[in-house]
């Protein structure tokens, strides 16, 4: 099943973009999925972030996914024979990678969330909710789950300050976006989620659903810290 995915996708992003990622992981684990993208950079693209204009490269190829939604939408739900509820993209050019991020219809159960022995979860909530509250609010809900040993996503309900719900109201989300990745990305650096986990964080990509007040993140984690 998660081979299916990765070289149905690889293929239609190589049609689309002229360039596909050269490894596509896919990790299915209870209401989540992930296509966890690296090596992927079309030469448009490097040379616009090598000109600091990696907005624009962002606006260019989230028109170019949002075109593709629906057919990944369809090919995921295809294979497992599941509902993708809401479906995310962030991507991190720096590295050459990105994650792409389905919640699939069904309520996860506690039970079959894998749970690795390293790591204090307790703690590791504290610090989350610490990041929260580097931004003025803590959240109202931060729930933790482990796609597999090496991926933790975190949804966190209840996070928006009633001046960004206006901004919202009026219009304003992309510009409340862009500010939310730049500043929860230095509060989850500054907040050490490391020490709690015990391993090293490569990668943090970053999700929003502002009609719900809630967000995602997904780490990916490295080698356990000795």
């Amino acid at each position: 099943m998660e081979r299916e995915i990765s070289s149905y996708i690889s293929t239609l992003f190589r049609a689309h973009f002229g360039k596909g990622p050269a490894v596509v992981y896919v990790a299915i684990e209870s209401a989540f999925i992930t296509l966890h993208f690296r090596d992927w950079l079309t030469a448009i693209e490097k040379s616009l972030v090598k000109q600091n204009e990696m907005k624009h490269a962002l606006v260019t190829r989230d028109i170019i996914m949002s075109s593709l939604e629906s057919e990944i939408i369809q090919t995921i739900e295809r294979s497992t024979a599941r509902h993708v509820k809401e479906f995310y993209t962030d991507w991190n050019f720096e590295s050459e990678t990105g994650l792409i991020l389905g919640i699939i219809h069904e309520e996860v159960e506690e039970q079959h969330v894998k749970r690795p022995s390293m790591g204090d979860e307790q703690a590791l909530r504290a610090h989350i909710n610490r990041a929260g509250g580097k931004l003025q609010k803590i959240p109202d809900r931060t729930d933790i789950h482990w796609l597999n040993d090496r991926t933790i996503l975190v949804r966190r309900s209840g996070i928006l300050l009633e001046i960004e719900k206006e901004f919202i109201r009026n219009g304003f989300i992309e510009e409340l976006k862009l500010s939310r990745q730049l500043l929860e990305r230095r509060a989850f650096k500054e907040a050490d989620l490391e020490t709690p986990l015990n391993r090293s964080i490569n990668e943090t990509f970053l999700y929003w659903n502002f009609d719900k007040d809630l967000s995602y993140a997904v780490f990916r984690l490295g080698q356990e810290k000795c």
